[in-house]
């Protein structure tokens, strides 16, 4: 019982340490290319996956990875933490200090690029044959709301990644955008959830499903918000708290934990569980704290479970046999059109100038982590297939590039990103200083 033998032990290990490694050294790649961390990690799972190592060496692919029978559940349950870590350490990037003028931008951004690109995507699912793309599910009214989903999602991850390496994450542009992007997300996360319901009832759909499953999506939110915010702010910094004072990060997990399982229990997706915890935490807990939890979090996700977590979507793609280009490069150009134009159109509403329009309209079309969560979740329930599951992680990653490189040239040129961001001095992440200690210790 809870046991494995000696040798499944050391296999998984083997196996998950190669996946590790290739996940660390292609994301390091990649960032010296200028390109989003994530898209190496992926194609860690590439490699070594059925894309390449399983189309060139089959049986070394499936000794590897399928070495015995339970090691595949193995790599699930890694890939789950990942998700859930993913998802935490996502609301604890959730802004919550506005002035009035910000405010209000990016109340009309969240507006503005979800309603519009939702109706389109949601429209443009009649005009696709997605007939070929159906999962085990076979629920065309489920796999449409994934099709407006995947148009309107937005990452914070990922697109916090990119400020934190571009050293603009004090900026006025980067609040807007993650604010906008942590919003954004929850609503369409709902959305999620309901399609998830029908698909799990086989296709039976009626008002009062559908009521249901949004009835208990919003409730779980308030209500998680609204307690979780009073018990945090009551309950955590104070001597009774045994657990808090014996371990911080093991006290915030347990409440991630707790908080999934709920979830989970009510039908509600679990990662909302997790999302939810960090976002509690953020606007709960004093700065300081607030800080020490999210650079705790990050040590142990970044190094370990979220590299896991991406490496193993790779693992579940295979682009020589269940990819359509073509298809592809239709839906990325459509995709990116709907959202950019959206964001675009609804930021010179708002009396933005042309260039910071453009700016908040290639940032806020980076899907990143939340787009490979969404393609995730609707490949293991069923919603959809194999092949559309390689469209949209391949749109989630060609997403989340554009704005890095795009960005990138507007910090290195000098350009400002808004107004109010004249003359900005990019701050440098710890890391930075760490090589540059590094550098001068060897030389």
């Amino acid at each position: 019982m809870f046991s494995l033998t000696g040798a499944e032990i050391s296999h998984f290990l083997l196996a998950m340490g190669c996946l590790l490694a290739m996940a660390h050294l292609l994301g390091f790649i990649a960032e010296r290319m200028f390109i989003p961390r994530v898209i190496g990690e992926v194609a860690a799972g590439l490699v070594l996956g059925p894309t390449l190592l399983g189309h060139f060496f089959p049986d070394a692919f499936k000794w590897l990875f399928l070495g015995f029978p339970t090691e595949d559940k193995l790599f699930g349950l890694l890939y789950q933490f990942g998700l859930l870590m993913l998802m935490f350490c996502s609301g604890l990037k959730f802004q919550t200090r506005f002035n009035k003028e910000d405010a209000k931008i990016t109340s009309a951004l969240v507006i503005g690029a979800t309603i519009p690109a939702f109706i389109v995507g949601w429209v443009a699912a009649d005009f696709f044959n997605i007939t070929p793309y159906l999962g085990s599910a076979n629920n065309a009214l489920a796999m449409k709301i994934i099709i407006a989903i995947s148009i309107a999602v937005t990452s914070i991850p990922v697109i916090s990644k990119i400020f934190n390496d571009l050293g603009i994450m004090h900026t006025r542009f980067a609040k807007i955008v993650i604010a906008c992007a942590g919003i954004h997300d929850v609503l369409l996360w709902v959305a999620l959830g309901f399609a998830t319901a029908i698909a799990s009832q086989k296709g039976v759909f009626t008002v009062g499903t559908a009521l249901t499953s949004v009835g208990i999506s919003l409730g779980f939110i308030f209500c998680t918000l609204l307690l979780g915010y009073l018990l945090f702010k009551r309950l955590t910094i104070v001597k009774q708290n045994l657990l808090f004072r014996s371990s911080n990060l093991g006290y915030f997990l347990f409440i991630m934990f707790m908080l999934a399982s709920l979830a989970g229990s009510l039908k509600v997706e679990t990662i909302f569980g997790a999302l939810l915890a960090g976002i509690i935490a953020k606007v709960a807990l004093p700065n300081p704290v607030s800080e020490r939890l999210e650079q705790s979090v990050s040590n142990i996700s970044f190094s370990w479970f979220i590299p896991i977590y991406f490496a193993t979507v790779g693992l579940q793609l295979d682009l020589v046999r269940h990819f359509n280009p073509w298809f592809f490069l239709t839906y990325l150009l459509f995709a990116t059109l709907t959202q950019t134009a959206a964001v675009y159109f609804t930021s010179r509403i708002m009396k933005q100038d042309r260039f910071t329009s453009f700016n908040l309209g290639l940032a806020i079309n980076d899907r990143g982590g939340p787009g490979i969560v969404l393609s995730s979740v609707a490949y293991t329930t069923g919603i959809i297939n194999q092949e559309f599951f390689a469209i949209l992680v391949m749109l989630a990653l060609v997403t989340s590039w554009i704005p890095g490189t795009w960005l990138r040239i507007v910090v290195t040129k000098g350009w400002r990103l808004m107004p109010g961001d004249e003359n900005i001095v990019p701050q440098r992440r710890n890391d930075d200083k760490i090589k540059t200690i590094t550098k001068s210790t060897t030389s």
